[in-house]
């Protein structure tokens, strides 16, 4: 009998493909076979993030967990960012860890497997043309890295010191890797990067390279995350509208509405060049679906500043937001700002600012009766249910069963709610 694997993923989607490089790696190389079922695991990973609130406290909560409902003898491995920055910290803490890996060390997985105490958390460590096995979780999309690391250095944020520099991985393994998966099935590409339209190898650019992949015979449709707001020029735009392939949402990280944050944000852009590129994407293309993230209370953010970003909100009215009050990360500049945000302010700034979203996300979600879209159908439901996104996604679910999978079908939507909407295939 093969050994089994249990992997828990927190986090963005560049980790869940770096779970399914884990995973591909063990199946293949190992003998590993997965297993929903932790107590029945020879092999317990968890897959961290540093960007959630209380990374670290979740992370050693989820060991306690991992050490109380174990099998006796199972190894347990700490992967990912917050592997990356606490590194030997984690076995100290937590004797029952067998191994720490970092993010930028996916591809040494099984070496650490096999070293009681290994740490392998070298974030200068180039594994951007290493060839991972074969793994993914649906056979109806592929998320396909395009590149690794970043050089942003926004001074809230811990990424560049958990992941590394940037390194852009060269266009022709992009379009191998996007070549086979469509190939096997995948009708739907999703590139991955910190920040995918800064993309740049051997004089290709992300719009050079949207152009290669949209060119694979089978491919239907592109997807991408996450593009940055500064590096959102013109050309990118007309690629992004013109191109039937490219799904029509957009993520455009604001995080806040002021410039002056902003500025002590280092986003290097302005409230100004966001709205531009806002207002410009929506004439061009109608319909798009726009998404963003937003930080209320950074460190020293007026009450001016935060009616800044109110009115962002009221100009783009994004159709879907994630917000977070902020909150300090080790390795971080702003974590050492003395001018930091009573809790009590932030917490009211929040309130304010998802309610009022809210809000905007019933108006647009009424909207959306009657309408009908086309829908790329990838996971079965509760309830004889079957789910997929619209070109401009929206979350869809219609009655149906597993023929529907993996097929592109016209919906009407009938019943429209904030998180999906709800209709029914017409001819």
């Amino acid at each position: 009998m093969s050994q089994k694997l249990y992997i828990e993923t927190l986090g963005c989607a560049m980790n869940m493909r770096d779970s399914e490089h884990m995973i591909a790696e063990l199946t293949q190389k190992e003998g590993y076979a997965l297993t929903t079922e932790l107590s029945e695991a020879d092999l317990i990973l968890i897959n961290t993030c540093s960007v959630r609130e209380k990374p670290v406290q979740k992370l050693f909560s989820e060991i306690g967990v991992f050490k109380k409902r174990k099998k006796e003898g199972a190894k347990i491995g700490v992967c990912g960012c917050t592997a990356s920055h606490l590194g030997e910290e984690i076995i100290k803490r937590a004797p029952v860890v067998d191994f720490v890996l970092g993010a930028r060390n996916v591809s040494k997985i099984s070496q650490v497997l096999h070293k009681k105490g290994a740490v392998e958390i070298d974030i200068d460590y180039d594994e951007s043309q290493y060839a991972f096995s074969e793994f993914r979780s649906s056979p109806y999309k592929a998320m396909v890295n395009i590149s690794i690391g970043c050089d942003k250095q926004c001074s809230f944020c811990i990424v560049p010191a958990t992941r590394g520099k940037e390194v852009s991985i060269p266009s022709d393994l992009i379009v191998q890797e996007a070549r086979k998966a469509a190939q096997s099935g995948a009708k739907e590409i999703f590139l991955l990067g910190q920040n995918v339209n800064n993309y740049q190898h051997e004089g290709k650019d992300f719009s050079d390279l949207l152009n290669l992949v949209s060119e694979i015979d089978k491919v239907e449709r592109i997807r991408f995350t996450s593009p940055h707001p500064l590096h959102m020029n013109d050309h990118f735009l007309e690629v992004f509208a013109s191109n039937p392939k490219i799904c029509k949402s957009m993520h455009m990280p604001l995080q806040s509405g002021s410039t002056r944050i902003l500025k002590e944000m280092k986003r290097g852009y302005t409230k100004e060049w966001f709205l531009n590129r806002a207002t410009k994407l929506r004439e061009m293309v109608p319909g798009v679906h726009i998404s963003t993230d937003i930080i209320v209370a950074f460190p020293g953010e007026s009450e001016r500043d935060f009616e800044e970003t109110m009115d962002v909100l009221e100009k783009v009215r994004f159709e879907q937001l994630f917000s977070f009050k902020y909150s300090p990360r080790p390795l971080t500049k702003a974590a050492e700002f003395d001018n930091q945000i009573d809790p009590q302010i932030a917490s009211e700034r929040l309130s304010r600012l998802q309610k009022r979203h809210e809000a905007i996300l019933d108006e647009i979600t009424d909207a959306q009766q009657g309408k009908i879209f086309e829908v790329y159908f990838e996971e079965l439901r509760a309830n004889g249910g079957v789910a997929g996104r619209s070109d401009n996604g929206f979350l869809v679910q219609v009655e149906g069963s597993e023929e529907l999978l993996g097929s592109t079908q016209k919906v009407k939507i009938t019943y429209p709610r904030r998180t999906t909407l709800y209709g029914e295939v017409v001819s």
